[in-house]
């Protein structure tokens, strides 16, 4: 069998080899002529995959290591019995610690109280699912919109008018969607970017598309009050640099980038290959999964709750590294920045998830506990 596969795919040797011989290739340099002989294709979110890449090819099964599938043209697999799979939920927990170490950054320049605000998550995916329990753990309120959800569950849901109205911090975790009911591209475009609230904090580690990048540019220097966080854009690997001057926090898509999710996500397109291919999985992820820098940490139970919600969430991460990163990768033409944007992503570095920091208490505090349990990180007794 012959393997094409995106070469930032974790461990493929360890997962793939078994199977045939394995071809990487950049992401974006996956074309027609490379998998015009290949079998099997592994990808990341920079491959498009669609009839433009397939047509003629003997490809019979598709795999991305990654939540989204816009990339994907689910379609023409349909069409042409293409299999196919992508890995939901692996990097949610990255995500997560994303979006925790922004609103930290964001809460110490301002000097606001993260409690005494109210947050709007868009999309209560598998991402925005997993931010929504951990919020509602440390107390905030929180307001859900997802439109699909709604209609097939009903449940406590609110539109996107009222997040407008009420929230003072809105994440959006929303898939990318052009057609259909649910349109999502440009779902904050410049009507609904202009709404936010005085003091608004928008962060977006969604989909580029899902804000309107040109209106959200011309709005910002007209509404210093706004806070923004961006870690994707329209038009990546391109980045528009005004816009990334302007934002708060820029980082060159890299939310769900820890180590534990790219793992899991190579894992769940083993399993499904395995389930394709009717064989019996003969590698496990724990197997291979490396052993954290950092293990553990200890509190004091006189620790002050703000402080150790800080502390516990910078150990594991914090995304101030990455916006310098990416701020100082946005120097000359545009062909050298789209060269440095893939390999910032390319060469990243280790970063693990709270989930699995241990933390101990020494002494009664029943604060600090349900911090812990809030955060997901593992209470040590």
């Amino acid at each position: 069998m012959r393997i094409v596969a995106d070469e930032n795919i974790p461990l493929l040797d360890e997962f793939f080899a078994g199977f045939g011989q394995i071809r990487r290739l950049p992401g974006r340099g996956i074309d027609a002529a490379a998998v015009a002989d290949a079998d099997l294709l592994l990808v990341r979110s920079v491959t498009q995959v669609d009839r433009a890449l397939l047509h003629g090819s003997k490809i019979k099964f598709v795999g991305t290591c990654t939540i989204g599938t816009d990339h994907l043209d689910l379609d023409y697999f349909q069409q042409t019995g293409i299999t196919w799979a992508s890995a939901p939920g692996c990097n949610a927990r990255g995500v997560v610690d994303y979006v925790l170490g922004s609103l930290l950054v964001l809460a110490e320049q301002q000097g606001v109280d993260l409690a005494s605000r109210t947050y709007g998550v868009v999309g209560a995916g598998q991402v925005g699912s997993r931010l929504i329990k951990v919020m509602r753990g440390l107390g905030w309120r929180v307001l859900v919109c997802d439109p699909p959800r709604q209609a097939a569950e009903g449940g406590d849901f609110v539109s996107l008018q009222q997040v407008l109205d009420e929230c003072d911090v809105i994440s959006l975790h929303t898939p990318l969607e052009r057609l259909g009911e649910h349109v999502t591209h440009h779902l904050f475009d410049a009507e609904r970017l202009a709404a936010l609230k005085p003091g608004s904090w928008l962060i977006n580690a969604s989909r580029g598309a899902v804000v309107d990048n040109a209106a959200l540019r011309e709005l910002l220097p007209r509404r210093n009050d706004l806070q923004v966080v961006l870690d994707v854009w329209e038009g990546e690997p391109q980045v528009d640099v005004v816009l990334a001057g302007l934002c708060r926090i820029a980082t060159p898509h890299i939310a769900g980038y820890s180590l534990d999710g790219k793992l899991r996500g190579t894992a769940q397109i083993y399993q499904a290959l395995c389930q394709h291919l009717g064989v019996s999985p003969s590698t496990e992820l724990a197997q291979l999964m490396p052993a954290p820098w950092l293990s553990e940490i200890s509190l004091d139970a006189g620790a002050a709750v703000d402080w150790a919600l800080a502390s516990i969430c910078r150990a594991v991460y914090d995304p101030r590294r990455d916006d310098v990163d990416l701020r100082r990768s946005l120097q000359g033409d545009s062909t050298l920045r789209r060269a440095a944007f893939d390999g910032l992503r390319k060469h990243y570095p280790m970063r693990r998830e709270i989930d699995g920091l241990a933390v101990g208490i020494k002494g009664h505090a029943p604060a600090l506990v349900r911090l812990v349990q809030a955060l997901g990180a593992k209470l040590k007794e």
